[in-house]
């Protein structure tokens, strides 16, 4: 028989979790409660009741906020920002490096634009209006060939699922700097990329760090708007609230009970502010005609909200957003083995607009300098075919862009051979990108770790290094 004096309640149910005993219980049990009387004296002094400080960056940003533009199925780097001349050369010629395809030339002209010269397609035209303002990384490498890991590693820097996105990390590393809003928000279509949820999850990251999904179309948060009269749903959240304080305790700040309450409560917060946020009917119509709200074409005005809709998050103090594409084909929007012309110009006719108004509208307010608009997929496509109107994954040399949030504007690093097939110059993988992004907003990819099961964990795992040549 075990005398040993208990430290908790329990019942012995799956599930249960033992209420050990807390200072906070042992003060209200001892004494007749005279240590709870003095303590309850203490919390209201503001120098003893603060609340926890929101973690520092390791050093002084460069971009307070991130905006994550997915273009996911793979964009075409040769037919945006990449311009190869050597393949219109060989248009149709036998590939010397795969055996059974042609090279096949781009069916779209490329200009240079601003005052840097930058080359980009006549597929962009408005955000080719942004020359200036872009840092075109050409020299990029993925991984695998496939939707799903490739989704994957672009979000979280590791090609199995479980792993915390990038927005997770930015929220975990710096918190949000408005208290009724979430840190990290994706602005969706009501669709999953391949690779499903786990492309955005927190991981085992606190369940505070996972995203809120914003839908474009309808209602875009479920609950949204409080069920009953205000005096009411506060007495219920005041009710709430003194229970799950209760509970917390006697779990001695149980780190999953934490997140679950902070959750509830953040939740609550939102209905206050969130419709008010994503409301776009009060923007001046020279701010609707930019962006193309108004647009006859269904998917090139709901990206256009979704895009104001960032801007809006962004100056309102949300640290991470993720603006994904419409619909498209299930294995990705720019998922072109076929249809290449077609399908392209439809996914471009839906996003440019919207995203070269982000870029103007941003920097008009005085606040690109401080977003960091991040433009990327998982991998390219190739350079050759099997036939002339589509190509195919391409992970060993593509294109990405960044703008504002302390990049060089109007800059173009790394390069491609001369048919874009293989990264040749200043390559860049993942982490690299992962670590420059984290390094923008303040964050030493080395220093952000979270300990599991063991060990510590970071974002770009023991890879990854800072892309000095895009800074600003």
């Amino acid at each position: 028989m075990n005398n040993s004096p208990s430290t908790g309640a329990s019942c012995g149910c799956p599930g249960h979790a033992a209420a050990p005993l807390t200072r906070r219980g042992l003060l209200k049990a001892g004494a007749t409660g005279f240590g709870w009387t003095a303590l309850a004296a203490l919390i209201q002094d503001p120098a003893f009741a603060a609340s926890p400080a929101l973690p520092k960056p390791h050093f002084t940003p460069r971009a307070r906020s991130v905006i994550f533009l997915f273009m996911d199925g793979g964009v075409s780097h040769v037919d945006t920002f990449d311009p190869k001349p050597e393949l219109t050369r060989r248009d149709g010629q036998p590939s010397t490096v795969n055996p059974g395809r042609k090279w096949v030339k781009s069916p779209w002209k490329f200009s240079q634009y601003g005052e840097s010269g930058m080359w980009v397609s006549e597929l962009f035209p408005h955000i080719a209006s942004c020359a200036d303002d872009l840092t075109v990384i050409r020299s990029m490498k993925a991984d695998l060939p496939i939707h799903s890991t490739g989704n994957l590693f672009l979000h979280t820097g590791h090609n199995l699922a479980g792993r915390p996105s990038l927005g997770s990390w930015i929220s975990y590393g710096l918190g949000t700097e408005n208290a009724n809003l979430p840190g990290y928000v994706v602005l969706g279509f009501g669709h999953l990329p391949p690779g499903g949820s786990e492309v955005f999850a927190s991981g085992f990251l606190p369940a505070l760090h996972e995203p809120t999904m914003i839908r474009a179309e309808g209602r875009p948060l479920e609950n949204i708007a409080p069920a009953d009269p205000l005096p009411l749903q506060n007495a219920k959240l005041d009710l709430f609230a003194a229970q799950d304080a209760d509970f917390s305790a006697r779990l001695a700040g149980n780190e999953a009970v934490e997140s679950a309450i902070r959750n509830y409560e953040l939740a609550a917060r939102m209905q206050m502010l969130v419709p008010d946020v994503l409301d776009e009917a009060h923007e001046s119509k020279p701010i609707r005609d930019l962006y193309g709200l108004d647009d006859p074409d269904l998917h090139t005005r709901l990206y256009a909200k979704q895009c104001l809709r960032a801007r809006r998050l962004v100056e309102s103090g949300v640290r991470f957003v993720q603006v994904n594409c419409p619909p498209g084909r299930g294995s990705g929007v720019w998922d072109q083995h076929d249809a290449l012309k077609k399908e392209h110009e439809k996914n471009a006719r839906h996003t440019d607009r919207a995203i070269a108004a982000l870029i103007k509208d941003l920097k008009q307010r005085g606040l690109l300098e401080s977003t960091l608009i991040v433009w990327a997929g998982e991998f390219g496509r190739t350079p050759h075919a099997p036939k002339p109107d589509g190509r195919d994954h391409h992970t060993e040399g593509f294109t990405v862009f960044l703008a504002g949030g302390g990049v060089k504007g109007g800059t173009v690093y790394g390069a491609t051979d001369e048919f874009g097939v293989n990264a040749v110059e200043n390559v860049c993988d993942m982490h690299d990108l992962h670590a420059t992004i984290l390094h923008l907003a303040g964050l030493d990819h080395e220093r952000l770790t979270y300990r599991y099961s063991g060990r510590d964990f970071r974002l770009t795992d023991v890879h990854g290094n800072v892309i000095k040549g895009v800074l600003a």
